[in-house]
């Protein structure tokens, strides 16, 4: 079915809702589990954005483009996919370490400091590295890199994947014959 008056903001938001919400229930996992700091892990989400949003490309190629998209609709795709999840996970950041648990940014910034002090930095070094991440460790600052950086990661990923998704050319039209009946 093809729909080519239908926004590409429109068209991306479910996809964009569905991998914001995982990856809010992800977060929500690694907090509860005690695993927040855990990189590893982290890198999981990665993983979860690559293949969400390689099904949401394809979702707006089949369902809005009718079959057919260049490869600049397919990173555009991805990047508005990447936007609204995004949003959603920054919001989330503000919300857990504002009002689920505010002593949180106390156990990154510790955590920090013993990444910091486990490279062997200097005492002088550290305390100047340490009063910059301060800087950064608010949850407004926070929200305001997970916009950043999950459009940046959803750029990569989407440059990346649109090469495959990208299906360029229209149908050649049907034309029926009809035959006479005499």
């Amino acid at each position: 079915m093809e729909n080519q008056n239908v926004s590409p903001w429109k068209a991306n938001l479910n996809w964009g809702l569905i991998l914001g919400f995982v990856t809010v229930i992800y977060t929500a996992i690694l907090y509860f589990a005690n695993q927040m700091f855990n990189q590893s892990l982290g890198y999981l989400s990665i993983l979860i954005m690559i293949v969400i949003l390689f099904f949401g490309i394809k979702a707006y190629r089949d369902q809005y483009k009718g079959g057919y998209m260049k490869y600049g609709q397919a990173v555009g795709a991805g990047v508005i996919i990447s936007l609204y999840a995004s949003i959603l996970s920054a919001i989330f950041t503000i919300v857990l370490y504002k009002l689920i648990d505010p002593d949180l940014i106390n156990k990154l910034y510790a955590f920090t400091e013993q990444r910091i002090l486990d490279r062997g930095t200097p005492e002088e070094q550290l305390e100047i590295a340490m009063q910059f991440s301060k800087v950064f460790l608010n949850p407004y600052i926070m929200a305001g890199m997970a916009i950043v950086n999950g459009l940046f990661v959803g750029l990569i990923i989407s440059l990346i994947e649109a090469i495959f998704l990208k299906k360029e050319g229209a149908p050649e039209p049907t034309v029926v014959v009809e035959e006479e009946t005499k």
